[in-house]
């Protein structure tokens, strides 16, 4: 499995490349179709990549204020901090993450940030209240896992590429609502601007869905990691399977951020006992297929 982990590293860098190509296409579609002027599209782009920066470098304040979120503190979560210390001395982290609770009943938990030097790891008091000592652990060194890991960067990149997007084709849909687009002949080349056009239909969507896809490889990596971390699969193992069975709903549950935790904050559990199968839409792969390739491991 860690052989696949190395693969997936390599197909996150290409996936992120292929968008930075449909990026381009589409901002070509745009100047070329709707004939904007340069400085139009300068400021147009200056200004989405300053709000995009924004939203990235507050991202963490941003999540944890949407989920009303408090600081961990040593005095009240005695047992919270002393994993993350025994855990920090095994991944060889330089900076500890800062730990915040919220409360609600699902237990679960997740981490943010832009670096390993501005993270957060954040828990429910569900999940305080559920889980054994080794359990915890073994989540505590999944979220710290996806720190070392760099994949709350890659999350916030890729949100960012999405959001710019989403953006662009909003900008079009509306310009040719009020029959802004020029018919005028342009010197384009017209295969690039078909590609264009097929790109912002398409774009959105592909988007979405490669979210998705990259936040279920990444949780793979997650498991394997804090398996690596914590010594002890079992505790991993039991964790998820609890996560899995238990049936309250998270409050502060929102799709924007349901890919950022450990297991789906949404609990839409199959009817007639039947267990519930990972979907090109799923956020998380199935607990199943995620205590098997940990079973894989040992």
């Amino acid at each position: 499995m860690y052989e696949d982990i190395r693969k997936n590293k390599i197909k996150t860098g290409v996936i992120v490349a292929i968008f930075l190509v449909v990026i381009t296409l589409i901002v070509y579609y745009v100047c070329m179709a709707f004939d904007l002027g340069s400085m139009s599209i300068v400021i147009a782009m200056v200004f989405s990549i300053a709000t995009s920066w924004a939203s990235y470098y507050y991202s963490d304040r941003i999540v944890l204020s949407v989920n009303g979120a408090h600081p961990a503190t040593e005095e009240q979560y005695q047992k919270l901090n002393n994993i993350l210390d025994g855990l920090m001395v095994a991944s060889g982290l330089e900076h500890r993450p800062r730990l915040y609770v919220v409360d609600d009943p699902q237990p679960n938990a997740f981490a943010t940030g832009r670096n390993p030097a501005n993270s957060v790891i954040c828990v429910t008091t569900g999940l305080l209240e559920k889980m054994d000592y080794y359990e915890l652990e073994g989540v505590v060194a999944h979220e710290l896992s996806h720190i070392k890991n760099y994949d709350i960067r890659l999350s916030a990149v890729v949100s960012v590429m999405v959001g710019f997007i989403v953006m662009l084709a909003d900008f079009v849909s509306r310009a040719l609502f009020w029959g802004r687009g020029r018919d005028n002949d342009n010197k384009g080349n017209p295969i690039l601007m078909i590609i264009g056009l097929i790109c912002l239909i398409l774009a959105p969507i592909f988007g979405q869905l490669m979210q998705l896809a990259l936040s279920r490889r990444r949780e793979y990596l997650a498991d394997a990691s804090a398996v690596e971390l914590t010594r002890n699969p079992d505790g991993l193992i039991s964790a998820l399977q609890k996560l899995d069975s238990d049936s309250n709903e998270l409050k502060t549950a929102n799709t924007a951020t349901a890919y950022m935790y450990i297991v789906s904050p949404f609990k839409a559990n199959a009817k007639g006992g039947k267990k519930r199968k990972s979907s090109l839409f799923s956020t998380h792969p199935s607990i199943d297929d995620r205590i098997e390739a940990i079973r894989n491991l040992k």
